[in-house]
């Protein structure tokens, strides 16, 4: 991580659609939340997490196992821009993208806070070992069965 990165704290002082590409990608805390498969109710369009991951998803790295190809090899992957932060509902309330849209802060663990790349497994937010599958092991019934609530929670030690 650029240690000038963390001095300055750019994320305070720029807007989402100001970041070079190398500080958009920064803010990323590598909790891998937004690559579990999510279920939308069709009568409601709310968004259930599952504990299941997509198909690119490495558990124990929580990071996606081809970054650069993710939407070639999986369709309906959602690049995240600056324009679609705020329209993305099924953004958790830990992702750093969605913290800075509403005006807010990245909390201790975020590892541009922290320096410490594993500051989000510790704090207890990240997808680590959490994890009951990939995509590609169940059948549409059986990740219906997967559905969880803690991704969308805040880590006890790290509530806001």
């Amino acid at each position: 991580m650029d240690v000038k990165m963390l001095a300055d704290g750019y994320w305070r002082n720029k807007g989402l659609d100001e970041m070079s590409p190398e500080e958009w990608e920064a803010l990323c805390d590598g909790c891998g939340k937004c690559c579990l498969v999510k279920l939308e109710d069709e009568d409601s369009g709310e968004i259930h997490y599952t504990d299941v991951g997509c198909t690119l998803l490495d558990g124990d790295t929580c990071r996606c196992r081809d970054y650069a190809n993710r939407q070639a090899k999986v369709p309906d992957c959602v690049r995240l821009t600056p324009d679609k932060v705020s329209t993305l509902n099924w953004l958790p309330p830990t992702c750093a993208y969605r913290l800075l849209d509403e005006g807010k802060d990245l909390p201790d663990w975020h590892p541009l806070v922290s320096g410490d790349p594993d500051s989000v497994n510790r704090a207890g937010v990240s997808v680590l070992k959490r994890i009951s599958a990939s995509e590609d092991n169940l059948t549409p019934d059986e990740i219906v069965e997967r559905i969880v609530r803690w991704p969308m929670k805040w880590p006890r030690r790290g509530r806001r």
